[in-house]
């Protein structure tokens, strides 16, 4: 399947006007990751160097269609010293699919502090999920062969009272990604949409359900590389009334916390 430097791949056909590529996949709709990952790099082109990402705020429409490529309009809402803001709407057949903002800054000093790593198996002690997923889930690894993804066993998920579904996902790019920081942003706001609602299905396994991502927020805290490990904490404070509420917190394997995650999706019983 696609490589990360091929799903973020997008065209300028004009000053603010971007086409994303479409890529080979099994899956009946645009990866939603890839959506807001080829928003993102839109945005990033029409900025300065001098600044980074430091959040993003997105809402999947419709379904998009995987066999065509998704047409990106950015605005460029606001430029000042410190923050600058751009508004991205990802576009199919003269819908809108995706619409995002995102926010950047040059960077400042001030007080500093982070929660800590939760105690967790190092993934060096797990399995590969290309090698241990049942075989019935192996066309996910077909799609991300790419990714080394690697889930901590429930029964080994460190546990916090009064949260009540849990999930541990640690992952890395398999192959060395260049240097430039905006691309592991926007690799890493690609893989964020991976996993993440699990977390709300971990106390209803076994239950048939239809799930979509609809709406997504990130922020991007410290730096870090897509290509070296990454812990996913994941929970699910809240599902019902059809939608699910997730967030997870993303550290480096030296316990620093570099980006967290907060996403809505769709998790409603199947229709006969």
């Amino acid at each position: 399947m696609a490589t990360i430097e091929e799903a973020l791949e997008i065209e300028r056909l004009e000053r603010d006007i971007f086409r994303g590529a479409s890529t080979k996949t099994q899956l009946p709709r645009t990866f939603g990751g890839q959506v807001a990952g080829q928003a993102l790099v839109s945005a990033v082109r029409t900025v300065e160097e001098r600044y980074q990402v430091h959040s993003l705020h997105g809402y999947f429409l419709r379904p998009g269609n995987p066999d065509q490529p998704t047409v990106y309009l950015v605005e460029r809402i606001r430029d000042g010293r410190s923050f600058c803001t751009r508004r991205v709407t990802g576009v199919q057949d003269g819908q809108a699919i995706f619409t995002m903002s995102a926010s950047f800054h040059i960077g400042d000093e001030g007080p500093e502090h982070q929660d800590e790593m939760p105690p967790v198996q190092a993934p060096d002690e797990l399995p590969d999920a290309s090698t241990s997923m049942s075989p019935e889930r192996l066309w996910a690894m077909r799609e991300w062969e790419h990714w080394d993804i690697r889930t901590v066993p429930q029964d080994q998920v460190t546990r916090r009272d009064g949260v009540v579904s849990q999930q541990q996902v640690w992952f890395r790019y398999r192959h060395p990604l260049p240097d430039d920081p905006l691309f592991h942003v926007c690799t890493l706001a690609y893989m964020s949409d991976m996993t993440l609602l699990g977390s709300s299905k971990v106390t209803h396994p076994g239950e048939q359900t239809q799930n979509a991502s609809l709406d997504h927020t990130m922020w991007f805290l410290r730096p870090f590389r897509a290509d070296d490990w990454l812990l996913y904490d994941q929970a699910s404070p809240s599902a019902g009334f059809g939608r699910a509420l997730t967030g997870g917190k993303i550290f480096n394997r030296e316990g620093q916390l570099v980006a967290a995650v907060v996403q809505e999706g769709l998790i409603r019983n199947l229709r006969d």
